[in-house]
């Protein structure tokens, strides 16, 4: 997996730009998806999150993970900070917590960085529903950018960040699921039955979830339910973040800064904002409800959307 990503980030357009050092960098994400799947595979450990992750470094669990010095800085040398936005996320009147949305540029070589994290609030979502309901991002996607080449990655600049898990080619945030969310450990670090690591390609381009929407454990799906199309113009990536865990009380308040290098022109950033362009999913991995909030966001100019 490691020398097909490497070989990959040297094919892609922005190759060069990557501080790639065995497995770190930026990775190419063609707009073709991958062999078997829209999604490539990045963090391994955890099983998604229901269990404990492993915090990547410079020599460990870093598929595309790159380490700049903190997320006001670009994670790839050459490229000026000219956008910063804090957007709040907001669903039913609640503002649930806020993104912040970036972008680096390259004016030598006409191309730009897009990043994004979501920091979760202290707000409970669903008033119809006992208890407090804290919105859960299992993914963040990022639309605009058509056929054009893309290389992605992340950062944990948070200590209590979820790693990303997969990064997708896709419109699609696919479920993921422990054989028993709440169980023993080994529960935990197990997929419940026809969970995919790497969903198959299938299904509608402009399906947001794909999951199961009833709670029934042990877990279990079907093929249809772990399928996502390849969708050039949106980025998926798969992650954890929550104010906190309504069942082990764990929390993951903020995102890591996750990004998007593609090509980009001189014109003004300001004009390159989009209604929908990030979308933040809850993908009911401990049986909570598929939900999708939609912002606005930066995207390639000239971008067309959704």
């Amino acid at each position: 997996m490691k020398k097909l990503i490497l070989a990959l980030a040297v094919s892609g357009l922005y190759a060069i730009n990557t501080t790639s050092a065995f497995a770190t960098g930026l990775v190419a994400i063609p707009a073709t998806g991958f062999s078997e799947s829209a999604y490539t595979l990045c963090n391994t450990t955890g099983n998604f999150g229901s269990s404990v992750s492993t915090t990547p470094t410079t020599t460990a669990n870093n598929t595309c993970t790159v380490f700049p010095a903190n997320e006001a800085i670009s994670p790839v040398a050459g490229y000026t900070l000219i956008a910063s936005v804090s957007r709040s996320a907001v669903i039913g009147g609640v503002t649930i917590g806020t993104v912040s949305d970036r972008v680096w540029r390259n004016a030598a070589q006409n191309s730009c960085i897009f990043g994004a994290r979501f920091t979760a609030a202290s707000a409970d979502w669903d008033a119809g529903t006992a208890g407090t309901q804290y919105f859960e991002v299992n993914d963040i996607a990022r639309g605009g950018f058509g056929n054009l080449s893309v290389n992605a990655g992340y950062f944990m600049q948070a200590a209590s960040a979820s790693p990303v898990y997969r990064i997708g080619r896709t419109f699609t945030s696919v479920q993921h699921r422990a054989h028993v969310y709440n169980g023993s450990a080994g529960d935990k670090l197990l997929p419940g039955a026809n969970y995919l690591s790497l969903p198959i390609i299938g299904g509608a381009l402009t399906l947001a979830i794909n999951g199961e929407t009833s709670s029934v454990w042990p877990a279990s799906t079907t093929a249809a339910k772990q399928s996502a199309a390849i969708n050039a113009n949106w980025i998926d990536f798969t992650l954890e973040s929550v104010y906190l865990e309504n069942y082990d009380l764990s929390s993951s308040l903020v995102s890591p800064m996750v990004y998007v290098e593609a090509a980009c022109d001189s014109s003004n950033v300001n004009s390159w904002a989009k209604s929908g362009a990030i979308r933040l999913r809850q993908t009911g991995q401990e049986g909570e409800g598929l939900v999708e909030i939609s912002i606005d966001g930066f995207a390639p100019p000239g971008a067309v959307l959704p």
